[in-house]
C-alpha cells in the first residue's frame, strides 16, 4: 500500500491564464463498475457532462470511500480536457477529482448544491 500524501507547500505562483488551461467540469456519474484487470481496485466511471460535452469514462481508483452502486447520481468534478490514457486496457478520458483522506484514500471532489452537467469551475 502506498504511503499517505501529506500536505504540503503551495506551488509557485502561476498565471490565472495557465488555470484556465484546465478545463474542470461538473458532471454526473450515470454507471460505474469495478474495473477489471487493475492493479489497484478501481471503477469505471461514464459520467454525463450535458449536451456539450456529452458521456465521458473514467477510471478512479475510489473504493476505499465508495461503493458502485451509490456512486450512480453522484455530482462530481472532473477534467475534461487532458488526452484520453489506457488504464487496465479501459480508456478514461477524463479525471475525476479528489482529495486524499488521512490514509490516502480518495475522497471526490464534489459541489455542494445542484449545478447543471457541463458547467465549468472557475
Amino acid at each position: 500500500m502506498d504511503a499517505p500524501r501529506t500536505t504540503a507547500p503551495a506551488s509557485a505562483p502561476i498565471a490565472y491564464d495557465d488555470f484556465a488551461k484546465v478545463d474542470i467540469r461538473a458532471g454526473t456519474i450515470v454507471a460505474a463498475v469495478p474495473l477489471e484487470g487493475a492493479r489497484k481496485p478501481a471503477f469505471v466511471l461514464d459520467i454525463d457532462f450535458g449536451a456539450d460535452i456529452g458521456i465521458k469514462r473514467s477510471s478512479a481508483q475510489i473504493t476505499a470511500h465508495y461503493e458502485a452502486a451509490e456512486l450512480v447520481g453522484r455530482c462530481i468534478a472532473a477534467v475534461v480536457n487532458f488526452p484520453p490514457k489506457r488504464i487496465a486496457g479501459e480508456k478514461s478520458e477524463v479525471l475525476v477529482l479528489g482529495f486524499p483522506d488521512s490514509a490516502g484514500a480518495v475522497v471526490l471532489v464534489a459541489p455542494t448544491h445542484a449545478v447543471p452537467n457541463g458547467v465549468r469551475l472557475f
